[in-house]
């Protein structure tokens, strides 16, 4: 393992051996600083999981779930090679190569969309290794699963991909708080999977044709336009 990870100002680290998302959650009740990163990178996978005190309603502080994605898009792009393909899917999915390769959920105290909560932790799960595959050998059995190591991206090492993580995403994080979601909703656009093609999210199924200001999700389908809301994704206190 390469040396430990470095956090820009206004961010620290925690190392955990547990659920990174767990630790992170459990650690904003207790009221820990807000940029607190909690992370495990040992195993077949990485974890990572910042920890938010919103200051705006839930609906609107759910956008720190694109705000990471987009910051862990940039700082994986940055380490790897130039062909690799770094996509994000609006619930949260990350794609390397077109292929599903982990995920960014997101908790909060409370899901009243209308309140602003006293905690947001959004995290993320890496595979490193094929799960069904950890020597790496081209199996094919999963052609629509994929892991960070499989995909030409062997020599990222995981303490500079959560270093990376916590400086771009900071960055976007001044952006949405000083320019708004104009800034980000140009680059989200820009690093989406899936969009103008059929989709089904949380039962319902239709044409992914966009998100709103907040990033809902504006499905089309035959008869009208439906907004499914970020805060749809947020899932129950671990």
């Amino acid at each position: 393992m390469s040396e430990a990870p470095s956090f820009p100002p206004l961010m620290s680290g925690e190392a955990v051996a547990g659920d990174a998302l767990s630790a992170a959650c459990a650690r904003a009740a207790e009221g820990c600083d807000a940029g607190l990163i909690t992370y495990r990178l040992d195993g077949a996978e990485m974890q990572g999981a910042l920890v938010f005190a919103p200051e705006v309603p839930l609906a609107r502080a759910a956008a720190m779930l694109p705000v990471c994605g987009v910051g862990f898009q940039n700082a994986l792009g940055a380490l790897s090679p130039p062909e690799v393909a770094v996509q994000l899917q609006w619930d949260g999915g990350i794609r390397l190569n077109g292929a599903s390769c982990g995920a960014f959920r997101m908790v909060a105290s409370s899901i009243d969309p209308t309140a602003v909560p006293d905690w947001l932790v959004v995290g993320f799960t890496l595979p490193l290794y094929p799960a069904d595959d950890p020597d790496m050998a081209e199996t094919g059995l999963n052609p629509d699963q994929t892991a960070l190591f499989a995909e030409g991206c062997a020599e990222v090492q995981p303490p500079a991909l959560i270093s990376s993580w916590a400086r771009h995403t900071l960055h976007w994080i001044n952006r949405w708080e000083g320019l708004g979601p104009v800034s980000l909703h140009g680059e989200w656009r820009g690093l989406v999977y899936g969009i103008d093609s059929e989709v089904t999210v949380r039962g319902q199924s239709g044409t992914f044709i966009g998100v709103d200001e907040d990033f809902g999700m504006l499905m089309r389908n035959e008869t009208t336009t439906q907004l499914i809301p970020l805060t749809t994704l947020l899932e129950a206190t671990p």
